[in-house]
């Protein structure tokens, strides 16, 4: 300013006038620095890797992972989304991460609905905080079970149950948990306990598998952060711990990739100011849980009502609906939302906030992320041989089969869809029929020596009283004693397949009919060519088989039918044939 007055470029009024004015420094404005809490996230990383003086005055180049048009519109949807909620439902934040689980890669991470909203403190980047996520942890100790040998079909009492065992002498201590509905839905399978996220099933599935065992799973899938199991007790499946947005996507991602975990990350390359490169992201993909046990995972979740476009998802609310959660995701990425206040503070609904953000964002990321829908999980090879309380049967322990047609014993030539399973009635809770340590070898010999069994037995058998009326009793003596002869190779389907040429043109039309001479009258016939499904025919069971307009070139192929009659008997019969130009 001096020199500006000495050389007559201001006046001396001017300059005292400059001299005077107090200089105020403006904070940031919205757009001046783009995905904000994802560049501090960055930054936090590289000043822990490298400390602070190197990145300030390294000169470095770093290339993240970011998808910036997603970050855009995840921005967007968290902005407006959270704008609502704040109106509707006292809910003034909301944070979203997206990654590829198939590498880790973060896509978008959006941790507050405005980085510059110092009313909300925006500054606070919810997706790294730790938060109790509520129901959403539901599928770790789920998917733990499975392990141990439980199965999607396994039964557990949904009825009012105290956990406690000091709840007579110490009422502090009782723990009674119930459902948003307020009601208890009776025997349920695992599996419509996840999509219903009940809360009593999940609290005896968390007991099944031990505490121990349950936060060594989620801690092996990438839920860190959870303390000793001292900490916590059995309301850690109902969200009792506190964890982050971002290990949530990372555990998830298991789920997403058949078991395969890959660690999160925001970094593609790090180079110094030469150009030399100095880190570069490295997939180091680790098999940590069996394929089988997440397709069974994802089997469920697919089936709750917030999955869209063949995703899973699970929703989570936690106590006095302080947090709303929605982890979901498909085999090409993983995306969380949570909504809540950074304080705290409850708000006036739960989980169901979230919902729209996540399935809006969801949508948007599959038109850039497209993926194939999920692989069906393998059926159990020990399936059939399963205690009744494994297999869905809770009626009681001892079953045998029986012949649908005959209403007599099946023997090992009945078919499958002909048996059906009587259940001795005998209701008891299923620590009465199962070692929890081992679910799938021998009975306890003395269940009450759980001490878990006189608790949760006691709540059944209340339930039981009141309800057995809704239900056939069968006792041993009501069991038929002989067994069916009904299903022999004389009374399988006696085929013929008429109607086709050895040879056909490419452009003929033949009529194919497939005949049976048996007694029993054939109700479907399964058509292949070689390995390739056809159709499937009913009366009168013929079919016109154009070679051109199936899609077939001149060649020798065989054609398959597989025919089932009346008594649910299969017949298979083959018959080769050549198409000619």
């Amino acid at each position: 300013l001096k020199k500006m007055s000495e050389l007559g470029y201001i006046t001396a009024e001017e300059y005292d006038q400059a001299k005077k004015e107090v200089v105020v420094f403006n904070t940031q404005a919205q757009n001046s620095i783009k995905a904000p809490h994802f560049v501090f996230y960055i930054l936090d990383y590289l000043q822990e890797k490298y400390g602070k003086d190197v990145m300030e005055n390294g000169g470095y180049t770093i290339t993240t992972t970011l998808d910036y048009e997603l970050q855009k519109k995840a921005e967007e949807l968290v902005l407006e989304n959270a704008l609502k909620n704040e109106k509707d439902f006292r809910a003034s934040n909301s944070g979203l991460i997206a990654t590829d689980p198939n590498t880790g890669q973060i896509l978008a991470l959006v941790g507050s609905r405005d980085y510059f909203d110092k009313t909300i403190d925006g500054a606070y980047n919810i997706v790294t905080a730790k938060r109790q996520p509520g129901s959403s942890f539901k599928p770790f100790v789920y998917a733990a079970g499975f392990q141990k040998g439980y199965t999607p079909e396994t039964i557990l009492f949904d009825v009012d149950t105290e956990f406690s065992t000091t709840c007579g002498s110490n009422p502090s201590s009782c723990y009674n948990p119930n459902d948003f509905d307020g009601l208890f839905k009776g025997p349920i399978s695992v599996r419509n306990a996840l999509i219903e996220s009940r809360n009593v099933p999940a609290v005896k599935m968390l007991y099944l598998v031990g505490l121990d065992d349950a936060l060594a799973f989620a801690k092996n899938l990438g839920v860190t952060g959870l303390r000793d199991k001292s900490q916590y007790g059995l309301s850690l499946v109902l969200g009792g711990g506190e964890v982050s947005l971002l290990d949530m996507a990372t555990a998830y991602g298991v789920f997403a990739t058949g078991g395969i975990k890959n660690n999160t990350t925001g970094i593609l390359s790090i180079k110094d100011h030469t150009g030399t490169t100095i880190e570069e992201f490295e997939s180091v993909p680790t098999q940590v849980v069996e394929k089988n046990i997440t397709l069974q995972i994802s089997d469920i979740l697919s089936g709750t009502p917030y999955a869209v476009n063949g995703t899973a998802a699970k929703t989570g609310t936690t106590d006095d609906n302080k947090a709303a959660w929605v982890m979901g995701y498909s085999p090409s990425v993983v995306v969380g939302v949570w909504s809540g206040n950074n304080d705290n503070k409850p708000m006036t609904k739960g989980s169901t906030i979230s919902v729209p953000t996540w399935k809006s964002f969801m949508q948007e990321a599959l038109k850039k992320y497209p993926a194939a829908a999920f692989e069906k999980p393998l059926p159990d090879p020990e399936y059939s041989s399963l205690k009744p309380v494994l297999r869905g049967q809770w009626l009681g322990n001892k079953s045998i089969w029986i012949d649908k047609i005959t209403g007599k014993r099946a023997t090992e030539n009945t078919p499958l869809n002909a048996r059906e399973e009587r259940v001795v009635t005998d209701v008891q809770d299923i620590l009465y029929w199962i070692n929890k340590s081992d679910p799938r070898g021998p009975a306890p010999s003395n269940p009450a020596s759980d001490p878990q069994f006189t608790l949760w037995n006691a709540a059944v058998q209340k339930w039981w009283a009141e309800n057995k009326n809704n239900y056939t009793v069968i006792t041993e003596d009501s069991l038929p004693t002989e067994y069916e002869t009904v299903h022999t190779d004389q009374n399988k389907p006696i085929v013929q397949i008429q109607g086709l040429p050895s040879e056909i043109k490419i452009t003929d039309k033949p009529t194919i009919t497939i005949t049976n001479t048996n007694q029993f009258p054939l109700t479907t016939v399964d058509v292949f060519i070689g390995d390739t499904y056809i159709n499937t025919l009913s009366s009168p069971f013929r079919f016109i088989f154009s070679p051109k307009e199936y899609g077939y070139t001149p060649g020798t192929y065989v054609l398959k039918v597989s025919a089932t009659n009346s008594i649910y008997a299969v017949t298979h019969k083959e018959q080769s044939f050549t198409i000619t130009q």
